[in-house]
């Protein structure tokens, strides 16, 4: 089972992640990763779901969200180009002796740091799958104190 994104637009209204949720519980199907956030309408959101099922699954899952109250648009990433991003925040402790290497290959990566105390710096890296794991490889011989991963977003590359 490879992973597949879906990208749902839905309506800003009470419940809606709810029923999602539930529509994906009730039948056993496992969310990998879910954002949601507004979209450039103040009145839709934009979710993007990413999950590891098997091509007849997916398309069971796509017909049962457009299905959906609430439900405006359902896009299947499979047959399109997309771009796809994930960001990661991170705090790694750090003393004299390390705190210039996670500096440099912050540079090297294209990290950025956010806060800066005495004993820890605050990363944020944005990028595709591959940049992010090879990233958290790198920090893990750090002491990461804390670490959060937002899971993919999505957007369909326009045609031309």
């Amino acid at each position: 089972m490879t992973r597949h994104t879906i990208s749902v637009l839905v309506e800003n209204k009470f419940g809606v992640l709810a029923r999602i949720a539930g529509l994906f519980s009730g039948r056993g199907y496992n969310i990998h990763s879910l954002n949601v956030a507004p979209s450039q309408d103040p009145r839709f959101s934009r979710m993007t779901i990413v999950v590891r099922e098997k091509e007849d699954v997916l398309d069971q899952i796509i017909k049962h969200l457009e299905k959906l109250v609430n439900t405006v648009e359902v896009v299947d990433f499979r047959n399109t180009d997309n771009v796809y991003r994930e960001t990661v925040l991170t705090r790694i402790g750090v003393d004299s002796a390390t705190r210039h290497e996670v500096i440099e290959f912050c540079q090297i990566l294209g990290a950025s740091i956010v806060d800066v105390t005495k004993d820890a710096l605050t990363i944020e890296v944005t990028g595709g799958e591959h940049k992010i794991d090879r990233f958290l490889s790198l920090i893990e011989d750090y002491n990461v104190q804390m670490l959060t991963r937002s899971g993919r977003i999505a957007l369909p590359k326009p045609r031309q």
